[in-house]
């Protein structure tokens, strides 16, 4: 067996190829310009990453597992002249390999889908704003008995609900140059083919099948950013990782990359990070659903993070640095360490578990507009037409 299957890269190809040609590790590296340690290290990587998978003949291990599995043990039985005979392997599911399966597969799937034809740009336009429309655990998919709960929700009610807020929200905004859709989070109440929690496992009242809930969660969020490049001369979207949704997050936001991928005036902030964020001039936007942090560390976390360090120290006193996140579906606000840190409300009704545990908030989305230099300048909060 070739040591190919387990390449990632076509550099990776390259160098098996040849060294599995009969080249030596010298030879190779002269042959693709590149030192011999750099084809030293290459190889080991990916004989290590066979290995993990059950392939290391050198050590006698020929019994490969699938790819999205890993080696968790290996017992060889050999004979008096050191044959072995027999071979007991056992294997684990490999959470970060079938996370990068995944990945590879939702790009794939996005190669047919045809793509929005670009929208003309606004006439006229303020280019010291940015306006931020922020969704956060809006449950697409839950169910909800106005009997148990107070308050009726399916995804019939939720797609209006949403359509319709979304309408309300750029009306009320100004013609700022940027709109930023922010999806913080629980967008889909869950997250594969069985109604549960990904973590938890907690069974969840569900009102369709997960691939009605894949199809409309693509449908309107797509036709929102739509809406948008009709009063915004650019669009943003973020759409981040919730606690049910890990993986629905992904697709959501890779589906909106392509089909917008033709039209300059979207950028979708693509990301593996659970933590967000934006420039806007001196003004710094921050997300997070909050089910990792909560909102009174969030500035530690944006200050500190390497990766989020040089915006950090890019804004200014005037107009600082502003933090969303949500997850508890009621608003709340805390400043400290240099930053406001905002907790959104949801838009969606209570389910069973929330009106049973005597859960209340009002629901809303807020729409805040900053300017480069003051932060922020103007807010409006939208309240779901029941």
């Amino acid at each position: 067996m070739s040591l190919l299957r387990y390449c990632r890269t076509e550099r990776q190809q390259e160098i098996v190829k040849l060294f599995e040609s009969g080249m030596n590790k010298t030879e190779v590296g002269r042959e693709l310009d590149i030192t011999r340690e750099t084809v030293k290290g290459t190889i080991k990587i990916i004989e290590d990453r066979a290995a993990k998978q059950g392939y290391s003949p050198d050590h006698d291990m020929v019994h490969e597992v699938p790819d999205g599995y890993a080696v968790k043990g290996i017992s060889t039985y050999y004979n008096d002249d050191g044959k072995p005979t027999g071979q007991w392997v056992k294997s684990y599911a490999d959470k970060q390999r079938q996370a990068e399966i995944l990945l590879e597969a939702i790009e794939r799937a996005q190669e047919g889908i045809p793509r929005f034809i670009p929208s003309p740009q606004p006439v006229e336009t303020d280019a010291d704003l940015l306006t931020l429309l922020t969704i956060t655990d809006f449950h697409l998919g839950m169910y909800a008995w106005e009997a148990e709960t107070g308050e009726s929700w399916d995804v019939n009610i939720a797609k209006q609900t949403f359509l319709d807020s979304i309408h309300e929200m750029i009306k009320a905004s100004p013609k700022s140059e940027v709109g930023m859709l922010c999806q913080l989070g629980d967008f889909l109440h869950w997250d594969g083919m069985l109604a549960i929690t990904p973590t938890s496992s907690h069974v969840l009242d569900a009102d369709t099948r997960y691939g009605k809930l894949v199809e409309l969660a693509m449908t309107v969020m797509c036709e929102a950013v739509d809406m948008m490049l009709h009063k915004f001369g650019k669009v943003v979207v973020v759409s981040a990782e919730g606690n049910h949704d890990i993986s629905g997050s992904i697709w959501l936001r890779k589906h909106i990359k392509h089909v917008f991928a033709d039209d300059p005036r979207v950028e979708v902030i693509d990301n593996e990070f659970p933590y967000y964020a934006y420039m806007w001039g001196q003004t710094m936007l921050c997300f997070h659903h909050g089910h990792k942090v909560k909102l009174a560390n969030l500035h530690k976390l944006f200050a500190s993070e390497p990766r989020f360090r040089a915006m950090w120290g890019q804004v200014s006193p005037e107009s600082g640095c502003y933090i969303h996140t949500g997850h508890y579906h009621h608003e709340r606000v805390i400043e400290d360490g240099g930053a406001i840190a905002e907790q959104h409300p949801t838009l969606s009704a209570r389910d069973a578990y929330a009106a049973r545990g005597g859960w209340v908030s009002m629901r809303g989305a807020k729409v805040i507009t900053y300017d480069k230099e003051k932060g922020e300048v103007h807010r409006t909060t939208v309240r779901p037409n029941v």
